[in-house]
């Protein structure tokens, strides 16, 4: 009876023993989920670790959300278009947050469900809580221990907030989908895409929004064209768009509205102040432990095939801080696992020619390289570019105007079209096409010789001399 005790005292303190798979996915998010379910397709044994709601950035706080916010908006503008079309509206409209964000929400929840069905109907194990490495292929959560031949690390980034006076008065774009109602007057920092899409929203749906920019233009980092447009329509819709600004405090009263001071004066009376001057990714999974190298910005360093510096270690998404899109790290995902889990030692994104797009008012649609780069890339005497601005027909009938601009950026001498950049209508939808022709190789002569569809914005892509 001692000896029983005893054995059942000596194992009763023995620690938990590992649970093992062929492939552990760190982080719920688009890339994290689409890896982890075709690596599930091709017989793996696989879990996820997601400490939030399932779908990660796009799902909850980004690009999903964000494009039920735009549509909205963009209902308001044909709103203003009604009586040129010959719509009487008589009364007030009148626009309730409330009923798009419990839509909006309801959504979002739905489209969780969905992700954990998904995940269920593949055999996949749902791990709930915050991964940490712990030994060679070893990560803990919660006291327990999960081991795996392979590791992916998908956990996404955050928005990063500046070292400012009054810096906690504001929110991030993840704030903004907490908003109750449309604030009266906003302030966005930042000058990136994040910034003039939530910036566009406010303002469209209502509110009195300036934008508040270090520099002069807004996209630096897209083709001049796309940078210069943008930030004229900014303007053009009635966003106070204020260059060369810097915010020194932020301050709180009474009554719960901010003043806002910068070098270009103070911006009194304020009800949401929105910080969007960028992310950063979340690392905090004990990297250092198992040997993953970061640059200098904290991104994760991968290879080509998604590799990092530790062997059995992958990364990919918005924590290598590289093309920062949903699908991009939905098809590095798939890649991946159809390398590791179905013998395609070859398998790997192309990272070349990923079109984006920019859901502004209007809505920008980009592939390619900017004219810019090309320059840098091959020299100005062989880079050749066609453009086209007009207004669109939408607006033949309306006092309310938008502008389209379009640019072809082509390689000589075949004039191999290697980037293609538009803002206008429609845009959004147009790009997908055209992205494949870009992808396959088409040239000048190739758009020249596909006809036309008319009357359309997208026609004047093959017909540009």
């Amino acid at each position: 009876m001692l000896v029983g005790r005893l054995f059942l005292r000596h194992f009763g303190t023995m620690a938990p023993i590992a649970k093992t798979f062929d492939y552990l996915v760190i982080g719920g998010g688009s890339g994290g989920l689409a890896s982890a379910r075709r690596a599930a397709e091709f017989g793996a044994k696989c879990a996820v670790i997601e400490r939030g709601p399932l779908g990660g950035t796009c799902v909850n706080v980004g690009c999903v959300p964000k494009k039920v916010m735009w549509n909205t908006a963009v209902h308001a503008e044909y709103l203003t278009d009604h009586k040129d079309y010959g719509f009487d509206v008589n009364g007030t409209t009148t626009f309730t947050w409330k009923t798009i964000k419990d839509k909006r929400d309801a959504y979002v929840k739905n489209l969780n469900k969905i992700y954990q069905a998904n995940l269920d109907k593949g055999h996949i194990q749902t791990i709930l809580g915050d991964a940490k490495f712990v030994g060679e292929r070893c990560v803990e959560v919660d006291g327990n221990k999960y081991t795996a031949q392979h590791i992916l690390i998908a956990t996404g980034g955050r928005p990063v907030f500046p070292n400012t006076p009054g810096v906690e008065f504001g929110i991030s774009s993840d704030g903004f989908f907490e908003l109750e109602d449309l604030p009266k007057k906003s302030v966005v920092v930042g000058a990136g895409y994040i910034a003039v899409e939530l910036a566009g929203i406010l303002k469209t749906l209502g509110s009195d929004v300036s934008l508040l920019i270090r520099r002069d233009k807004v996209l630096r980092s897209f083709d001049s064209m796309i940078s210069t447009e943008l930030t004229e329509e900014l303007q053009h819709i009635g966003i106070n768009l204020m260059k060369q600004t810097q915010i020194s405090k932020v301050e709180k009263a009474a009554n719960g509205q901010l003043n806002v001071f910068t070098n270009n004066g103070e911006i009194s009376d304020v009800d949401t102040l929105l910080w969007a001057i960028g992310r950063v990714p979340n690392i905090e999974n004990g990297l250092d432990t198992v040997g993953v190298e970061l640059d200098s910005h904290g991104n994760v360093k991968v290879d080509e095939y998604q590799n990092t510096s530790s062997p059995g270690i992958y990364a990919l998404g918005d924590v290598c801080g590289r093309a920062l899109l949903t699908p991009v790290a939905i098809a590095a995902g798939r890649k991946l696992a159809h390398r590791l889990f179905n013998n395609e030692p070859n398998s790997k994104l192309d990272y070349n020619n990923i079109p984006t797009v920019v859901f502004s008012h209007p809505p920008i649609g980009t592939v390619g390289l900017t004219e810019e780069e090309a320059v840098a890339k091959y020299g100005k005497d062989q880079i050749k570019t066609y453009g086209a601005r007009f207004t669109p027909m939408y607006h033949a009938v309306t006092e309310r105007k938008t502008k389209t601009s379009m640019k072809l950026v082509c390689l000589l001498p075949e004039e191999k079209v290697v980037g293609l950049h538009m803002m206008g209508i429609g845009c959004d939808e147009m790009l997908q096409g055209f992205s494949v022709a870009v992808k396959m190789g088409a040239t000048k002569s190739d758009f020249d010789s596909t006809v036309a569809i008319h009357p359309t914005s997208s026609e004047e892509l093959v017909t540009m001399r």
